[in-house]
């Protein structure tokens, strides 16, 4: 804590702790600017970690909080497991808590049982019967964090605890994404937040945590605003109200809205990527295009835009000779006492180019040497690899998208017994498919 707040962040840096002057004075040490306080007020809870009774814990409340008024000027309390506890005495421990200094009390849903109709009653009730701002803290074991602290800031709480891709203990919390676009989008209110940088929070947190977003996420996962449906795809390219929910868009979380290729596609969207490529089927051959596409999908393997500009190529006999790189020579260098390092001699727009670089292992160094050769930057936005056979010498497919510094994103695969080189062949087709939204084909 004392690491944070000496960063001199613009942030109210807050310490938490139990109901222990010892606690308390490890916050104070630490510089904080708000120590949390909290105990458990639910009888199960009481009765069986802290063993404390009811009055025992409201003489408890009382003091600690008076303590950390006298060495800090905010203070917020929290009553652990309230929605658990008894109405009547939550608000007797809540007003002990203001009464003594309190500046902010927090509502916990500690383990995520209260319906959104309950809890907007009962913050409606709190703020009626406590004179304190309210903040509510909770979790998603019901998959309702989102919803109840929405109704609670409906009810008159002033401030929500809210977690990056809602990670938390068990289930998680509320996800910070989710609960700002709901009170921005639905509520109309102004939360202070840069929504733009939502979606690279996200990817962030996830990065550093090791723990993936489903595409499926609200806000910022992939699929957020990906469209493959045919009766989606055609209403999104008319308008993007059709299918979405017009009150928040892509750019305005910092996404991209995307077609997507599967067994729902429909023709409109097969032919706007393809003309967002400059390749432009007859209505005979778009419908041949797509039939393959579906036919491909049907058999549960994924068709990446590579695939797509390959069977249009295929159906109407063009080929598309013109390459923005090509791969002459790779090298890897890499072992248990040795940093992984690439090295790559690749023909860039006519001219050949060499370019060196470390990584974390083989693969990362590979793939940020073929980046270091380009004269334009492109980002590495999704990387994926499966095994297609079994066994030691099995087959690895890998899966790449880039985005060039326009937003435009494609992705390609390729698979190889060698995963290093098949992800190096997977980063140059990605790459040679962005050039083709810049120069028609040839």
């Amino acid at each position: 804590m004392k690491a944070i707040a000496d960063l001199g962040l613009e942030s109210t840096i807050c310490g938490l702790a139990r109901s222990r002057k010892e606690d308390v004075d490890a916050c104070i040490d630490a510089n904080v600017d708000m120590v949390h306080v909290f105990i458990p007020t639910s009888e199960v809870q009481r009765v069986h970690t802290i063993k404390k009774s009811c009055e025992e814990v409201l003489g408890i409340t009382g003091e600690i909080v008076s303590y950390v008024r006298e060495h800090c000027p905010l203070c917020m309390f929290s009553a652990m497991d309230a929605t658990r506890t008894d109405t009547d005495y939550l608000i007797e421990v809540f007003r002990a808590a203001a009464d003594a200094g309190a500046t902010i009390i927090n509502v916990p849903d500690t383990v995520g049982v209260i319906a959104p109709s309950a809890m907007k009653e009962l913050i409606l009730r709190i703020a009626r019967d406590v004179d304190c701002p309210i903040d509510v803290h909770c979790h998603n074991d019901f998959g309702l964090a989102v919803a109840n602290t929405t109704m609670a800031v409906e009810a008159g709480a002033s401030q929500v605890q809210v977690t990056v891709n809602g990670l938390g203990e068990r289930a998680g919390n509320a996800d910070l994404s989710q609960t700002v676009m709901v009170l921005e989008s639905i509520y109309r209110m102004d939360t202070g937040i840069r929504l733009e940088r939502l979606v690279e929070t996200s990817r962030l947190i996830s990065r550093y945590s090791g723990i993936s977003i489903p595409p499926t996420q609200p806000i910022v996962g992939d699929n957020a605003f990906s469209h493959e449906s045919g009766i989606h795809s055609h209403g999104v390219i008319a308008c993007a109200a059709t299918f979405e929910p017009g009150i928040m868009t892509p750019e305005m979380v910092g996404h991209r809205r995307k077609l997507t290729l599967g067994k729902h596609v429909g023709r409109h969207a097969v032919r706007q990527m393809l003309q967002d490529v400059h390749i432009d089927p007859s209505d005979v051959e778009l419908d041949a295009i797509v039939e393959k596409v579906k036919f491909i999908s049907v058999k549960g393997k994924r068709v990446t835009d590579a695939d797509l500009y390959e069977i249009a190529e295929s159906t109407m006999g063009v080929v598309n000779a013109r390459k923005v790189i090509v791969m002459e020579d790779i090298a890897i260098m890499t072992g248990n006492h040795v940093i992984p390092t690439a090295s790559v001699k690749a023909i860039v727009n006519g001219r050949e180019h060499v370019y060196s670089s470390t990584g974390n292992g083989p693969v990362d160094a590979a793939l940020k040497a073929i980046l270091g050769i380009l004269p334009t930057r492109i980002t590495l936005k999704e990387f994926g690899i499966e095994a297609i056979s079994g066994g030691s010498d099995a087959i690895g497919h890998v899966t790449i998208a880039v985005e060039d510094e326009h937003g435009h994103i494609f992705d390609a695969s390729a698979s190889g017994d060698d995963v290093v080189l098949a992800s190096a062949e997977a980063m140059i087709n990605a790459i040679n498919l962005l050039h083709r939204v810049e120069k028609p084909s040839d």
